[in-house]
């Protein structure tokens, strides 16, 4: 299992540094694990498919969900050896200011964008989208037509106004556990019904054809399949909401089996939702599979099945926005306000910073008309190192002289491969870019 937890731990000193211990639930840390790791990934996994192939996107997701697993045992081993409580404060503890602030800009940045990601397609459910002269009509105008009340920016503001705001509006994670189950259900369900339909088409041989392997006939397609793999990262990157989670609990290190529960659910729901969706599809899979979604049925049960498909996935984003907001707003305040009490007992703060972030997320949504480029590279930037480049340069740092030789070993191919990944990734992105 991971090797970071195999070591002895220190003993568990922090119930003394963090007396406010409410002891959530393993179900409910299973679920708000589980809804911080499920979000665009589900959308993004067909496409990764179509790109790797069937068998090398199914190692692909066990090898980073494997990895996942491990770099949160090494933060959560670094955290009980030292004195922090948060992500930045255990790289504070290793790399200095430079490291909490380096941990601080990442979290933000994926998260933030994530939040604007997830925003636009909101946005494009309800009131559709016009892409390259193909209009794609949201439920809200199939359902009623056209009307001032169901354009993009009514139907946006409203999402934000009455049902975003409440949420993010909660001052602790735990309380976030109910709408948590919720969104990994309807996670489950987006799961269900694209099985539903992929069988359907299987048994009236409508089904494409998949590859099993990657075409590698041209020169550049090899390196080509590096641009899936930040994808599927972005997909398992979950560990800003470790410690807010972790800590709410009687004792930090209990989030670690929870943590593992999610992960395979998680790796299941991807690889479920990959495959069918790339049956459903082959070829013409894009990389919004909700466009696919959106073209014509050849049934009214069909098309009913489509308008679920569209909606369950809005309403699932709606539930994890507020998840990354939380880790948003917190390591936002840490940055700007160090020396403040607790963001929880300051309102006009809390309120603030609240405020701020949602309507600068909506104006962004609204602004940005495709930002899919941005998802990429975050994949390739912020989330991997928060995922695995900052866990595994805290092992190899080892200011506390914990780690083992077989965790160096670890650490030190989990970061070179990050890297090296990342490097092959951008640069293949922007040759793809520049030779358009």
């Amino acid at each position: 299992m991971t090797p970071a937890i195999q070591a002895p731990l220190l003993p568990k000193n922090k119930q003394e540094r963090s007396p406010e211990k409410h002891g959530s639930s393993a179900a409910g840390v299973v679920f708000n694990v589980s809804t911080s790791i499920i979000g665009a990934g589900i959308m993004s996994m067909p496409a990764a498919f179509k790109v790797l192939g069937v068998i090398p996107a199914l190692l692909m997701i066990a090898i980073i969900a494997f990895l996942a697993n491990v770099s949160v045992g090494f933060l959560m081993k670094f955290t009980i050896a030292g004195e922090a409580t948060t992500y930045a404060g255990v790289m504070k503890e290793s790399f200095g200011k430079a490291g909490s602030v380096a941990v601080q800009v990442a979290t933000m940045g994926a998260t933030f964008g994530c939040q604007i990601i997830f925003s636009i397609i909101i946005g494009d459910v309800l009131s559709g989208n016009e892409n390259g002269g193909s209009v794609h009509l949201g439920i809200l105008q199939q359902w009623f037509g056209s009307h001032w009340w169901n354009t993009r920016i009514f139907a946006v503001f409203f999402v934000f106004v009455f049902v975003l705001l409440p949420l993010v509006l909660c001052r602790r994670v735990e309380k976030l556990a109910i709408s948590s189950a919720i969104s990994v259900l309807l996670a489950v369900l987006f799961v269900i019904i694209s099985a539903v339909l992929a069988i359907s088409a299987l048994v009236q041989g409508k089904t494409k054809n998949p590859r099993l392997f990657p075409e590698l006939d041209e020169g550049g397609s090899f390196f080509n399949l590096f641009t899936a793999v930040p994808v599927i990262v972005t997909a398992f990157t979950f560990h800003f909401n470790v410690h807010p989670i972790g800590f709410e609990l009687s004792d930090p290190l209990d989030v670690i089996p929870p943590v593992r529960i999610s992960l395979v659910l998680c790796s299941v729901i991807y690889f479920a939702t990959g495959l069918f969706g790339y049956l459903l599809f082959g070829e013409a899979t894009m990389s919004d599979i909700l466009v696919n979604f959106d073209q014509s049925s050849d049934s009214s049960i069909g098309s009913f099945l489509n308008d679920v498909v569209r909606l369950s996935y809005a309403l699932h984003l709606i539930l994890v926005f507020p998840l990354l907001n939380f880790s948003l707003r917190a390591n936002l305040d840490e940055l700007l306000f160090p020396n403040k009490p607790s963001l929880a007992k300051d309102t006009k703060r809390f309120l603030g910073l609240t405020l701020a972030l949602l309507i600068s997320c909506f104006l962004a949504a609204i602004a940005i008309p495709d930002i899919w480029y941005f998802f990429q590279f975050i994949g390739s930037t912020t989330t991997v190192s928060i995922a695995f480049i900052f866990p595994a340069a805290i092992v190899l740092r080892d200011v506390h002289g914990l780690s083992t030789s077989r965790e160096k070993i670890v650490a030190a191919i989990m970061l070179v491969l990050a890297v090296a990944t990342s490097v092959i990734a951008i640069s293949s992105d922007i040759y793809s870019f520049t030779t358009k």
